[in-house]
């Protein structure tokens, strides 16, 4: 993939984890949908590990491992983009509608149903001290290892979370999406310091105006 000299650089591995769940965070690697400032951060398969390793959706050693093999093999970095990108379309799609009082879109749900399916099926259920847990060989099965942790997240959030706590931040051309963890559910913004301070200088230069 050529990337355009004059786009910023993608920030995959240092973009702020304030989702408060890591699908939230997944899909927030791309903002500004529909506007002239949309940023996408997941633009090759590198990106995609440089935010897995920022996230800690891996362990360091299979984070190694995934990124050499995919600076060795050019089709496993190009099918590790396409499934992340889809993943991450699904769950925006599904967490931005819920976040709006709305119902998701159905293809959205069947594209996230299908890719946590899929990821099972090349799962092990292993036994832990506390009971048992799924477990990936990313040797075996690198895409899926990679995006299983997401997809898990995903849809334990879809279907066991507070859907009033799933909100989309209320800055302009901002579209990130969080689980509000506030005991007032109040929040509002993706970041204070970001977001709510735009808001906040907006109305500051409104009311200047209006005086």
């Amino acid at each position: 993939m050529v990337i355009d000299s004059h786009f910023p650089p993608s920030r995959a591995g240092s973009l702020p984890l304030v989702g408060e769940n890591l699908a939230l965070d997944f899909a927030n690697t791309e903002s500004g949908r529909g506007f002239a400032s949309h940023q996408n951060h997941l633009r090759d398969g590198t990106n995609v590990i440089d935010w897995l390793d920022h996230a800690r959706a891996l362990s360091p050693d299979e984070t190694h491992w995934l990124r050499a093999e995919a600076s060795a093999r050019a089709g496993l970095a190009t099918d590790l983009l396409a499934s992340a990108v889809a993943l991450r379309s699904a769950i925006h799609d599904v967490g931005a509608a819920i976040a709006r009082g709305a119902a998701p879109p159905r293809t959205s749900l069947a594209r996230l149903s299908a890719q946590y399916a899929h990821c099972l099926s090349q799962a092990s259920l292993m036994l832990v001290a506390n009971g048992c847990c799924w477990r990936w060989n990313v040797r075996d099965a690198p895409v899926e290892a990679a995006l299983a942790p997401i997809a898990l997240a995903a849809v334990e959030l879809f279907t066991q979370g507070d859907f009033t706590r799933i909100k989309e931040c209320g800055g302009h051309a901002c579209g990130w999406l969080f689980y509000d963890t506030s005991k007032n559910n109040s929040r509002r913004w993706c970041e204070m310091e970001v977001c709510g301070n735009r808001a906040k200088q907006k109305r500051l230069v409104a009311r200047r105006r209006g005086a």
